[in-house]
């Protein structure tokens, strides 16, 4: 069974590496049709979408099997230290064991009949016929214990041959999905240097810019319409931020570039702050609300948008993985998305908002 297991992960590593093989010689064709082409900037902005939709699905996987992971080795720990007690338990049963069965020995020549007849103290041999019979319980209750403890030391024994064999077998999916993850990541870094590139002119860089803060605009209005169609057809009752500001945690740890109502290019200003974090961290609401939406909008990459009731809503862009689909409901501090590099960013950040009616506030003054 154990050869079986083996072979099937080996055969499984040369098709995991055989798919990544193929991935990588996919994405270099990609690349060298965009190097034989002037790609316009909309085709190297829909390329640059799509690889960063498909890194989100990577890193949703990556960290679905590291939380999976963690549970197997917390659940292994737990059977190790049963294991543990169980043979510290088995090892004082013998020894117990052992004793009264020595004590049963030394008193085995004893012949009841006659201690029945020369016993002079009837009350004394009733004493002593009540001790051994006290000795012969005991000594059956100790043999059902160690029995039971000796069939659980197996049963524990196999389930942490399992265990091994599954933790094995996902630090190999984790080691494939890093490759597949590093992989993707690459082919965006290129293709964001070539969008660059066409983008070259600062009249181009603002009208871009404008654009991209005309999408944010539509998808929060549209978002901040459902929230109000949802709230008049369903009576939701949600309270808003008004009392909770100057008292909330930032969405992720890390510098706060306090950007909001600076000159960003041009005309063009910053409506939230950008939030410098590690790859991969976890995007936390600042409060409980509903997501309204959750999907990729151009120049800010994956967006969660959430109502917090009373006009309210939290913006959370350039993020590399979104956990919440639109419609869930998410509670204050729960993770909502991980921190990424998306929307053309050349390093993992956040980007932050918090509206009220549609007008960007301040996000800093809701800060504890």
């Amino acid at each position: 069974m154990a050869l079986a297991l083996i072979s099937g992960q080996v055969f499984g590593q040369d098709n995991e590496q055989e798919k990544l093989a193929e991935l990588q010689a996919e994405l270099r064709a990609r690349q060298q049709v965009l190097d034989n082409s002037k790609a316009s900037a909309k085709e190297l902005a829909d390329v640059l979408k799509a690889s960063e939709l498909d890194i989100a699905k990577v890193a949703k996987k990556l960290t679905q099997t590291n939380d999976n992971l963690r549970q197997l080795q917390a659940e292994q720990q737990s059977l190790q230290q049963e294991q543990s007690s169980l043979k510290a338990a088995i090892r004082q049963q013998q020894s117990l064991l052992s004793s009264q069965l020595k004590s049963a020995f030394m008193a085995g020549h004893y012949d009841y009949a006659k201690m029945m007849f020369y016993q002079e103290d009837a009350k004394t041999f009733e004493r002593v016929i009540t001790y051994y019979q006290y000795l012969a319980k005991a000594r059956q209750s100790e043999i059902t214990k160690f029995k039971d403890n000796v069939a659980r030391l197996e049963t524990v024994t196999v389930s942490l041959a399992e265990k091994a064999a599954s933790l094995l077998a996902l630090l190999d999916e984790q080691k494939n999905q890093r490759a597949v993850l590093l992989t993707r990541q690459n082919d965006r870094k290129k293709t964001l240097a070539k969008l660059n590139q066409t983008i070259a002119s600062e009249s181009e860089r603002i009208a871009a810019l404008q654009e991209d803060e005309k999408a944010l605009r539509e998808a929060i209005e549209a978002a901040r319409i459902a929230a109000q169609r949802a709230a008049e057809a369903a009576q939701i009752s949600l309270d808003g931020l008004a009392k909770l500001k100057g008292k909330l945690s930032a969405p992720v740890e890390g510098r706060v570039r306090k950007l909001f109502g600076n000159r960003r290019q041009g005309q063009v200003r910053w409506k939230g702050i950008i939030i410098d974090g590690e790859e991969g961290d976890a995007v936390k609401s600042i409060a409980s609300g509903k997501v309204l939406y959750a999907d990729w909008l151009r120049g800010f990459g994956l967006v969660a948008i959430v109502d917090h009731g009373e006009g309210y809503m939290s913006v959370y862009g350039h993020n590399q993985a979104l956990l919440k689909q639109a419609g869930d409901d998410v509670r204050r501090g729960e993770n909502l998305a991980l921190v990424g590099r998306s929307g053309g960013q050349a390093s993992p950040n956040l980007y932050f908002e918090i509206r009220h009616k549609g007008k960007a506030l301040n996000p800093t003054a809701w800060f504890n």
